[in-house]
């Protein structure tokens, strides 16, 4: 399709809804549902462009994770699954969700560089997902997939910002000796995966906020703003990848954070002052109403 003026794209296939990561678990199918129903039946319906998302490439794929755990991971899944780590599953269905989640990611950037901003309402998530190993809810790492992609196809540098209350530490994993990327992200200390301090610098690319649970949002806010500003302070990306979870709301199950579904609008519209393409590629956040709203919220302010 060609997108109108004013247009929001949100990436999503039927596919992402069939993984089963077991009975009462957190990250479950109804975050999706949720999402799709607040758009369709807000006061952005008229402007959004809902599509299917493309199955991920096998070259998009292995310029993040290695040939033998893509392999492994298929095995796994057409073996009807099993569990990869604590709290990690694979289902019969989980191996095109996810190729269905990185490829919306990839996706959503491409809408991005073109003119059009997008958001990939996709699962599993992917932050926690290093190059070999599955965790943390995660199989695929989408947004370090979709910045490898956007790399490949002429984008000289990616700023990626990690909203998720939990540290991404797949992504980090990922991109910390690339200088092309910068990473930032805010994230609740101590908590899962415990990594994530602020001394953790990579080649000068990795940019941690680490902060406890329990302040006034107004801090959270103006803690990544900042850390944004640094990262960009003589060093202008020409494309910005949101790591989007929406779990540092206050009430999320698995988090202490406080931010309200405004802080998520007011961090866009000041990024937007960059003048470069954003896109956003869901994570965590394990209350479905909420998070529907808070992505209502921020797709507004794109």
């Amino acid at each position: 399709m060609t997108p109108t003026a004013g247009t929001i794209r949100v990436f999503h296939h039927p596919a992402t809804l069939e993984h089963d990561a077991g009975s009462g678990h957190p990250e479950s199918p109804e975050r999706i549902r949720a999402i799709l129903r607040t758009l369709r039946e807000g006061p952005l319906a008229c402007r959004l462009a809902v599509e299917d998302a493309p199955a991920a490439d096998r070259d998009a794929l292995e310029r993040v994770h290695p040939a033998t755990y893509l392999d492994a991971l298929q095995r796994l899944v057409q073996q009807g699954g099993g569990r990869l780590d604590e709290d990690t599953v694979a289902s019969p269905g989980s191996w095109d969700a996810a190729l269905r989640a990185a490829g919306g990611a990839v996706a959503a950037m491409r809408s991005a560089v073109a003119g059009v901003p997008a958001f990939a309402a996709v699962r599993p998530p992917g932050h926690h997902a290093l190059a070999d190993r599955a965790m943390g809810f995660c199989l695929i790492n989408n947004v370090a997939v979709a910045a490898h992609a956007a790399l490949a196809e002429g984008v000289a540098r990616v700023l990626i910002v990690d909203w998720d209350v939990h540290h991404g530490n797949g992504t980090q994993a990922i991109v910390e000796r690339d200088p092309r990327i910068r990473y930032v992200s805010l994230h609740q200390w101590p908590l899962y995966p415990g990594t994530g301090r602020a001394d953790e610098r990579g080649v000068g690319n990795i940019f941690n906020v680490p902060r406890p649970p329990g302040l006034p949002r107004a801090e959270y806010v103006a803690a990544l703003d900042a850390a944004v500003q640094d990262a960009t302070d003589g060093w202008l990306p020409e494309l910005m990848l949101l790591s989007a979870g929406f779990d540092a709301m206050a009430g999320d199950p698995l988090a202490g954070f406080t931010l309200e579904p405004d802080d998520y609008a007011e961090w866009v519209t000041r990024w937007r002052a960059l003048g470069v393409p954003i896109a956003s590629v869901l994570e965590g956040g394990y209350a479905p109403t909420r998070i529907a709203v808070a992505v209502e919220t921020h797709l507004a302010a794109l």
